[in-house]
């Protein structure tokens, strides 16, 4: 079956005892072929794509180091290769599922370490991505719409962002997009296998980023239900099969995890009790929804009436979260009118069959769009403006469907009505009856020209009010894409009622005594000059609108390859774009502070994360513990004795100040050292420490020396907590940095007994200062492993690092 076949078509009337004249169809569609022009012009945009995503690529270095310390571990050793493990003795595993991770390594062991072999397969995956969606949205209607939706998928600001980043949301983008096209071909011929493979993609994803990938089940599972060409039962026993492709696909992971013994296996990060079930349904599951996530830094406090708090790292949750200074430039240039072409495609699709292909599209592009940008939108857990890139496929198939499909609504008409004979006098009543039913169709062709201009006006207005969030960057920009937006749309709006005038709307009301008039013959006439004027005026402008719609959105996505991104939370577009903004990137900023900053919160006013400990010197006011303060650096709270544990929060780091005590212990404004809460970048680093919990940074040679001294008489040359404090010394070192307590440091992970019995057994070199960091319950294991080795072990000072040789605890 074609894959057009379903296409909407206009009926052409025909006189009584005659044989209706064809309806007018695209010339790709009689034939099965593409035109000549297609094959080239994907080829083009395949790679212009390629040249975006890869250009400069090595600039980014590590990028997010939390990853790229565990491709490194997985490029040195297969089991941790399997479990997806943050460093090469499997300690602890990495917060997610690995299958992200098991691509970048196979490059690093193919290639060497280094940014570009960690992230070319990351930009290979986006040009993958944006092939295959054209590939989807061409089988159903032509290459136009597919070359269209592959464009905005690449030029997405939020997709070029993280096509050149190493977070696991490339391979995921990639798979459900791949799930998609298999679901359109399943759909086609009600195929069991390749509705099954949609299955399997899906349960891939979830091994690329676990539930996150469900969020398109029910979508592509109702679309199959019921657009699919066989009958009921059939139709309910494959989607059951899909389903267990699904849970074989994702589960056999997961099984492995979970049988084998955890002494013989990595910590699972992210979870409070080493379970890969805890970590899915919990911290990276439900938890992201309901904002109940034990051992996180941020969610909770959203879902309120009118939107609310998500948490410093969630920003404002609501029904317009998607458009907000945080994440409207990373994916909203388009959306807007992704969602007037949705409704007006499904319009125009009317009351089609339950199998027409046409709506089945649709629904499937549609329901993906509003199921994750719904979820997304009031989510009340952690959430990072950089998770929209999940919905550029969306808006990308939904503005090349969309255009095409009233593009041919308003061509069908005036094809046909141009192609009809003029009939003698003695058949005029036959003409005025041809008249009556070519009037709806030349006002559904009004219909859908005036659609198409509102949706190019609707876009240049929302282009301009996003540009306005930076507006000292290309100030030139902002007016030029209104203003030339709006002429576009007003000329296809006055054109389209021009036309609809001059063809006969007032003449052929009464065509039995004019058609064949000296008024007539002028009215043919005019149309036919009218419709030659349409036919040329009408694509330049045409195109000319689609080049504006998405001038912001590419000039941003330029903007953004041009800029090196690193850390944890990176951010599309200029500075003052909005996004939470990773440091090394773009000066984005958090909700409620400043650009860079963390956000205000109890305890953390000016801009700065709720309790973090200050820097080396700095102080904060009234939040002093009784022997709660680290070397260089007096934090807030912390009214542990000697360090120790107390309510409320991690007590005091070596070296790094410390932590907020029970309420009341929390010091205002506390802790404003050199890098600390509003330090360069945001990057809140530790006193006393190097990383911090959003980025890592390179050790200086003197540490590289030291690190890697004796480094093979160690199973890790050093430990220090959180992951991404850990990784910049791995990634240095090239040898194995133990992350105490994982990304957060509240892992329980390892226990005191556990290390003290690692130390005993002379199994780690240095304990490195630096890292801890307040989270939402969790363990306090981390704390007490530092609060041990300050008592127990000496400390000197490497670069500005509090360093302890724990050489000297070794037994026996």
């Amino acid at each position: 079956m074609n894959r057009t076949d379903s296409l909407p078509t206009v009926p052409t009337a025909a006189p009584p005892g005659t044989e209706p004249a064809p309806a007018p169809v695209p010339p790709q569609t009689r034939t099965g072929r593409d035109p000549r022009w297609a094959r080239p012009a994907l080829l083009g945009l395949l790679v212009v794509t390629a040249l975006l995503y890869l250009w400069g690529l090595g600039a980014s270095g590590w990028a997010n180091a939390f990853y790229s310390a565990a491709v490194q571990a997985g490029s040195q050793n297969w089991t941790a290769f399997f479990y997806g493990s943050s460093d090469a003795a499997n300690s602890i595993t990495v917060d997610k599922t690995p299958a992200s991770l098991w691509l970048m390594a196979l490059s690093v062991r193919i290639f060497g370490l280094s940014g570009w072999s960690i992230l070319v397969p990351q930009a290979l995956l986006g040009v993958a991505s944006v092939g295959v969606l054209y590939a989807t949205v061409r089988r159903w209607y032509g290459p136009a719409a597919g070359l269209l939706a592959g464009a905005v998928l690449a030029l997405t600001p939020v997709a070029t962002l993280m096509f050149r980043f190493n977070n696991p949301d490339a391979l995921l983008v990639f798979l459900l997009v791949g799930a998609a096209y298999a679901t359109v071909r399943a759909v086609e011929t009600a195929s069991t296998r390749w509705i099954a493979l949609t299955g399997v993609l899906v349960g891939f994803g979830f091994l690329t980023k676990m539930l996150q990938a469900f969020l398109v089940i029910p979508v592509f599972a109702g679309v199959y239900l019921l657009a699919a060409p066989t009958g009921l039962g059939r139709r309910i026993r494959q989607l059951l099969l899909a389903g267990l492709a699904v849970v074989v696909s994702a589960g056999w992971w997961v099984a492995i995890v979970e049988l084998v013994p955890a002494s013989a296996r990595p910590y699972i990060g992210g979870s409070q009790n080493n379970s890969i079930l805890e970590l899915t349904l919990g911290y990276n599951g439900l938890g992201r929804i309901t904002g109940d996530e034990v051992g996180s830094v941020g969610g909770g406090g959203g879902g309120r009436p009118g939107g609310g708090g998500g948490g410093p790292f969630s920003g404002q949750t609501g029904l317009l979260r998607m458009f907000d200074t945080e994440v409207g430039g990373q994916i909203s240039w388009l959306l807007p009118a992704a969602l007037i072409l949705l409704v007006a495609g499904l319009w125009l699709a009317g009351r089609a069959p339950r199998t027409d292909r046409t709506r089945a599209g649709l629904l499937l592009w549609g329901g993906w769009l509003l199921v994750t940008g719904l979820i997304f939108s009031f989510m009340s857990g952690i959430f990072h403006a950089y998770y929209t890139v999940a919905l550029a496929p969306a808006v990308g198939a939904l503005a090349g469907i969309g255009v095409t499909l009233l593009w041919r609504a308003r061509s069908a008409p005036v094809a046909a009505d141009a192609a009809a004979p003029v009939p003698a006098v003695a058949d005029a009543p036959v003409v005025a009856g041809a008249s009556v039913v070519a009037a709806p169709r030349r006002r559904r062709a009004l219909v859908a020209t005036l659609v198409l201009a509102g949706t190019l006006a609707v876009t240049a207005w929302w282009s301009w009010h996003l540009l306005g969030r930076t507006p000292d960057w290309h100030s030139w920009l902002r007016p030029t894409v209104l203003a030339l937006g709006l002429t576009a749309a007003a000329l296809l709006a006055t054109l389209a009622v021009i036309k609809e005038f001059v063809s006969g709307n007032g003449v052929q009301s009464d065509a039995n005594s004019l058609v064949n008039s000296e008024t007539g013959v002028k009215a043919r006439a005019g149309a036919g000059v009218a419709g030659r004027v349409v036919r040329w005026v009408v694509p330049v402008v045409s195109v000319a609108g689609i080049a504006v719609a998405l001038a912001g959105p590419a000039a941003y996505a330029m903007q953004t390859a041009a800029t090196p991104h690193s850390g944890s939370i990176p951010s599309a577009g200029p500075a003052g774009a909005g996004g939470f903004g990773g440091p090394g990137g773009p000066g984005g900023r958090m909700p409620g502070g400043a650009n860079g900053q963390f956000p205000g919160g109890p305890g953390g006013g000016n801009g700065q994360f709720p309790g973090f400990p200050g820097g080396p010197n700095g102080t904060g006011s009234d939040g002093t513990g009784s022997d709660g303060t680290g070397s260089n650096g007096t934090g807030p709270g912390g009214t542990g004795q000697d360090g120790g544990a107390n309510a409320g929060g991690f007590p005091g780091f070596p070296g790094g100040g410390s932590a907020p005590g029970a309420p009341g212990g929390t010091g205002q404004d506390g802790g404003t050292g050199q890098d600390g809460g509003t330090g360069q970048e945001g990057r809140g680093q530790r006193g006393g420490g190097m990383g911090g919990l959003l980025d890592a940074r390179e050790p200086s040679a003197e540490m590289t020396a030291l690190l890697t001294a004796d480094a093979d008489d160690y199973t890790w040359v050093a430990a220090t907590v959180g992951s991404n404090n850990a990784s910049g010394y791995q990634l240095a070192t090239g040898r194995p940095v133990m992350p105490i307590g994982g990304f957060n440091g509240s892992d329980p992970s390892p226990t005191l007994a556990r290390f003290q019995q690692y130390v005993a057994d002379g199994r780690i070199h240095y304990f490195l200062g630096g890292g801890g960091f307040r989270a939402d319950g969790g363990s306090n294991a981390s704390a007490e492993i530092a609060a041990w080795v300050a008592e127990t072990f000496t400390a000197t000072t490497v670069d500005g690092v509090t360093v302890y040789d724990l050489s000297s605890g070794k037994q026996g």
